[in-house]
């Protein structure tokens, strides 16, 4: 059992101040689908086939869970809205936030074509791009040093991260199918083999960001929990 040295209000403070961003930053997504956008961008779908838009909303969730509980008096470490924050932030928000950022970043060097032309610069300004795939990895490492969480069965998250993997992979050919465009320029160059095996490299990283959530989170608290 980890026991978090931070007190109620700082908790509640980092958690409302994550949520709000995070629910202005997809409002102000929202407010450019109205707008003239580049070809291909937001049709068939808008926003809701990018995985960044979808990991923004998962945080969103997230953090609001995570505000809500920390603003209901009494004993919550047992509760089950308590157990399904720890479970939005191990098997989901941690992985997948901070899989979004390195994967976007390292194709972006590699050539920005591929995952974000720079077409899009007109309509998304850098802090938007900045807000949407930098400062997600900031706020979870704040949250993993703020609380601990507990961790369910590596079996079950990763069964629960497959399920979650696949059904986006489904949604994104599905895209492709409807409307002959693929969510991003990259996946254009793989043949059908090359994609299996590029969804499976992803699921592969994202395991590991799983695992290495786990361990961080062990390694923090208990160490905070031998000092006290």
């Amino acid at each position: 059992m980890f026991t978090s040295g931070i007190t109620p209000t700082v908790s509640a403070v980092y958690h409302i101040a994550a949520f709000s961003w995070y629910a202005f930053i997809v409002k102000t997504l929202f407010d450019k689908d109205g707008e003239e956008l580049p070809a291909g961008i937001f049709v068939y779908g808008g926003p809701w086939k990018y995985l960044t838009f979808l990991n923004l909303l998962l945080q969103m969730t997230f953090f609001g869970v995570a505000a809500t509980i920390d603003l209901q008096p009494g004993k919550k470490t047992e509760s089950t809205l308590s157990r399904c924050k720890d479970f939005l932030f191990s098997v989901y928000a941690f992985p997948v936030g901070t899989f979004v950022v390195l994967l976007f970043w390292s194709i972006f060097a590699y050539d920005r074509e591929l995952v974000y032309p720079a077409t899009i610069d007109t309509f998304f300004p850098p802090w938007i791009n900045h807000a949407m795939h930098t400062i997600v990895l900031p706020v979870l490492f704040g949250e993993v040093v703020l609380q601990p969480h507990t961790y369910p069965q590596a079996k079950h998250a990763l069964a629960a991260l497959g399920v979650v993997g696949l059904a986006y992979l489904f949604w994104i050919i599905w895209v492709y199918l409807s409307v002959g465009i693929w969510v991003y320029p990259l996946l254009r160059h793989f043949s059908t083999i090359g994609l299996v095996g590029f969804f499976l490299f992803n699921m592969s990283v994202v395991t590991l960001l799983y695992l290495l959530g786990d361990k961080l989170n062990s390694h923090i608290w208990r160490k905070r929990h031998t000092e006290i």
